[in-house]
């Protein structure tokens, strides 16, 4: 990409992008957010082995009491004790039992339908009131389960540097008591109630997770080690809008050109520039899903000087046109939305 021309130049030392703007992760705090996601705690007692097939995109297991065993794509089965909280984000079937090799009596397809090993609908038979469900109300071996309908494209930057799963001992925390007290409870707006709770409960893990993990491979949640990067990315993520180039961020961040690009490579896994068109198809794709931003309003608020050149940009990212992708209902049902006033992920580097 050219260094901007003269009117550019002035354009882009009018309007500075505001730092004040947030770390990587709280970016992601601060896109779509939980919609009637589907939240319930499962009671059962021993012997019993769930296997979950429901392709959603992130699914969210807290154990509650007693144990149980996650196993996936014949990998090495893992101990899950209470106060774990386990993250799910491939949508490859997956099994959850309370011994390692035991073979799954109900199996969850698309849409939490439940199947007995007969293929006999248990989707009703298992209800223990509501938003409870398992062979036992009594059982000792209790979990709150949280799925996502969606990702959203915003925040699949986030969850594709994820492993295909990762678990947290998050002990008694506060959020698990709120979770349990409230799913159980029925009023207006209920639901959005455990939708932030939910979401709470995620991001707190995923933070967790980032500060345990910190050299676990290239990806931008390993970026805040180093400030360079970090800010970069902070301005990319604050205007995506603006001509950046590599020259305009490494004098932002104040080192030379080839230092950001090496320690940016190295760090996010894809070079400056690569990582900004990603961020800003992303965020279109997210922007998609508000009818009343046109498609030109779209392009312009990431970075695309004409709606024929952002089209031919998103058309070669997802494979089909924005107007595909809008009516086709992609964006349609985002995942995760704006905590920042309650979230200290999204405190934590506000203020740095």
């Amino acid at each position: 990409m050219s260094l901007p021309g003269k009117r550019q130049q002035r354009a882009f030392g009018a309007r500075q992008p505001r730092l004040r703007a947030m770390d990587p992760l709280s970016h992601f705090v601060d896109g779509p957010r939980a919609r009637n996601a589907f939240l319930l705690e499962v009671r059962m007692s021993p012997p019993w082995a769930i296997q979950v097939a429901d392709e959603a995109p992130l699914t969210v297991v807290a154990v509650l009491s007693g144990s149980a065993w996650f196993s996936q794509r014949g990998g090495e089965p893992v101990h899950l004790v209470s106060g774990c909280v386990l993250v799910v984000r491939d949508p490859a079937p997956y099994v959850i039992s309370h011994q390692p090799d035991q073979q799954p009596a109900y199996f969850i397809g698309v849409d939490q339908n439940c199947t007995g090993s007969n293929s006999e609908d248990l989707t009703q038979g298992l209800g223990l009131g509501l938003r409870a469900w398992g062979n036992d109300a009594g059982g000792k071996d209790s979990m709150l389960v949280g799925t996502y309908r969606s990702s959203g494209q915003v925040g699949d930057l986030l969850i594709s540097s994820l492993p295909p799963y990762l678990v947290v001992q998050e002990g008694a925390s506060p959020v698990f008591e709120l979770l349990v007290r409230e799913v159980h409870r029925d009023g207006l707006a209920q639901a959005s109630v455990l939708d932030r709770l939910l979401d709470l409960l995620l991001i707190g893990t995923i933070e967790s997770w980032s500060r345990q993990e910190s050299g676990a491979g290239s990806n931008w949640l390993a970026a805040e080690p180093d400030p360079a990067v970090q800010k970069a990315i902070r301005l990319i993520h604050a205007s995506p809008d603006l001509p950046w180039t590599v020259d305009g961020l490494a004098s932002r961040v104040g080192v030379s050109r080839a230092s950001l690009a090496r320690r940016f490579h190295d760090r996010v896994g894809r070079p400056p520039i690569a990582y900004l068109n990603h961020w800003r198809l992303a965020k279109a794709a997210d922007l998609l899903a508000d009818p009343q931003h046109t498609l030109t309003a779209v392009a312009r608020q990431v970075g695309y000087a004409s709606p024929f050149s952002f089209s031919t940009a998103f058309k070669k990212r997802y494979g089909m046109s924005p107007q595909e992708y809008r009516r086709k209902g992609h964006g349609g049902l985002p995942a995760l939305e704006s905590l920042a006033a309650v979230s200290p992920v999204a405190n934590k580097l506000h203020n740095s």
